[in-house]
């Protein structure tokens, strides 16, 4: 087991500069002034050359490991191991720049960050909210410890209810089913709160729309659906849906909600095309009955303010009131006729108005001369 791990500590002897080493620059074996590869001096020996016997140590005896014959293999993962046995190389500087270099670059790019404009970064220490970075460069604790989650407040997002291609059928108060397509337009208001109050804040703002639509709905008429009452309905669904999102501490912002399609079920719009035909027929007729009422009306109310300037009139002259009335009554009536019997004394009965009037008279016919016959 030892030669083992004697064998894995081999990469930080390459990396070493031999120094004491078993033939590095250092001195042998018992000192001396260098030697060959198989001298006894303290210069550098190769530890796979020949065998050699170790010198006995001074003063007799068999000191150390005895005087056992070794090999230069053994020798060398002998001196390894009792040298990198524990922690890191000494006199090694570069070991240490790498450590600075890598606390540097974690340091630098878990605790500075770069928030864009339309973007607020929510900053988290072990997880709890601690503070909202504006725009611009922002700083931080080092991960793990801290972190910065950057999120999108300046754009705005777009909800469409029901997808393409599909029915959103909603009943009204009258019992009918309109067909309703509508888009919702959304921002975020509060960063941290939409992070960590809604699991998934699209789904949420989807189903408090469409619960607020029916509701809406719900309360008025198809023909209000479809018609004149779109913008009231709008205006109300938002008002419910930033009611709603409010009580849950969402942090988001209704903009708006318009209704893009509103039509009856495509089953029944044949049905409802002849209907709405109908109806337009009726509210036509209906128009034109209250315009001819109207206009006998104004005649009517001419002819009593006319009648009343008359006999204001007459209450001032009576006689000649009267005889005034008489004349322009008998003008409209003669200026209709071409013949005009007048019985009264000393006037001849008939009277040629068609020549008076300057119109060609219709020619006598002519009496037959005397003896003709004959």
């Amino acid at each position: 087991m030892r030669r083992f791990f004697g064998w894995l500590r081999r990469p930080g002897i390459v990396l070493s500069d031999n120094r004491g080493g078993p033939w590095g620059p250092g001195g042998g074996e018992g000192g001396g002034d260098g030697g060959g590869n198989d001298g006894g001096g303290g210069g550098p020996r190769n530890p796979w050359g020949p065998r050699r016997r170790k010198p006995e140590p001074r003063g007799g005896g068999n000191g150390g490991r005895g005087g056992g014959d070794v090999t230069s293999l053994d020798e060398f993962l002998r001196r390894s191991r009792a040298r990198f046995g524990g922690g890191l190389p000494g006199g090694r500087p570069y070991v240490i720049y790498g450590i600075i270099i890598a606390v540097v670059l974690w340091l630098a790019l878990t605790s500075i960050h770069r928030v864009g404009p339309n973007e607020k970064g929510v900053v988290t220490t072990f997880g709890w909210y601690s503070g909202t970075l504006q725009p611009g460069i922002g700083f931080s604790l080092p991960w793990p410890i801290g972190a910065v989650t950057n999120v999108d407040v300046g754009s705005f997002r777009d909800i469409q209810i029901p997808q393409e291609r599909e029915e959103n059928r909603i009943l009204t108060s009258d019992q009918n089913v309109v067909n309703l397509g509508y888009t919702v337009r959304w921002n975020i208001r509060s960063p941290e709160l939409y992070l960590f109050q809604l699991a998934d804040p699209d789904a949420t703002v989807r189903e408090v729309a469409e619960s607020a639509m029916r509701e809406a709905v719900a309360r008025v008429t198809l023909d209000d659906a479809i018609g004149a009452g779109r913008g009231d309905i709008e205006n109300r669904v938002q008002r419910r849906m930033q009611e709603v999102l409010d009580r849950y501490n969402s942090g988001i912002q209704i903009q708006t909600v318009s209704v893009r399609e509103s039509a009856p079920p495509a089953q029944v719009n044949q049905a409802f095309l002849g209907v709405t035909a109908a109806n337009q027929r009726a509210v036509s007729a209906v128009n034109a009955a209250r315009g001819y009422a109207q206009q006998i009306t104004a005649r009517a109310q001419g002819e009593a303010a006319q009648f009343e300037r008359i006999y204001t009139q007459y209450r001032l002259a009576p006689e000649v009131t009267r005889r005034r009335m008489y004349y322009e009554t008998m003008e409209q009536i003669l200026q209709q006729t071409d013949t005009t019997v007048v019985e009264a004394p000393g006037v001849t009965p008939y009277l040629p108005l068609p020549q008076l009037q300057g119109r060609p008279a219709t020619p006598a016919p002519a009496a037959p001369a005397q003896g003709a016959g004959r």
